[in-house]
């Protein structure tokens, strides 16, 4: 998330799909960041899953939630949609038995601490750049968080990261330019289906 530029994909698009509303957003990225920087009791989660505690969660959450409270100072907007890109390092470290307790876990957090009990979510599922047991672990459980909630989605992000190399494609785990605009326009057009009540569409069709 930490490379998505706002304004030359997300923003474009989401005033395109709702030029009648107005749009605040708030960005805080931390690239390379495990899950548990965002959860408070992720030692807890680890030890039900039988992996090492960790001397960090949490570090990034209370940062989350000042940063969105600052956006919502001139009061409370009709809809919040909290976007999510991460999970690398989770499937690097084997941690992915418990990603999909964490994700819930910040999700929720989120809902209480910013009073938004109706707040969507789109999360951004990890490329298909390795196929290692934890990477495809994490990628399904991205993916089974957002489908279980009926106010979460999912985008796919397998045709953001080729590469020319040596006149070859290769499978890169950033993205290309062209890619991370494709990727912040999907992540918008599921944003806005999710606030009009519609059906999620993975690929991020246009309208």
């Amino acid at each position: 998330m930490a490379g998505l530029n706002p304004e030359s994909s997300f923003l474009p698009e989401l005033k395109k799909l709702l030029p009648d509303d107005t749009i605040h957003h708030v960005k805080f990225a931390q690239g390379g960041q495990p899950i548990r920087k965002w959860v408070e009791n992720f030692d807890e989660i680890a030890k039900k899953n039988k992996l090492p505690a960790k001397n960090d969660p949490g570090e990034f959450y209370d940062r989350t939630v000042q940063a969105a409270k600052k956006g919502m100072a001139d009061g409370k907007p009709k809809a919040i949609v909290f976007l999510w890109m991460q999970g690398e390092r989770d499937a690097k470290e084997n941690l992915s038995a418990a990603y999909e307790e964490s994700m819930k876990t910040l999700i929720a957090n989120l809902r209480k601490d910013l009073d938004a009990p109706d707040m969507r979510f789109v999360i951004g599922r990890l490329s298909d750049h390795l196929t290692s047991e934890h990477w495809e672990a994490v990628r399904a459980a991205q993916v089974k968080v957002a489908t279980d909630d009926p106010l979460g989605s999912w985008v796919d992000t397998d045709d953001t990261n080729n590469k020319e190399k040596g006149g070859k494609e290769f499978n890169d785990l950033h993205y290309t330019k062209v890619g991370y605009d494709l990727f912040g326009q999907r992540l918008a057009r599921q944003a806005v289906r999710l606030i009009k009540g519609e059906k999620p569409d993975p690929k991020g069709k246009p309208e």
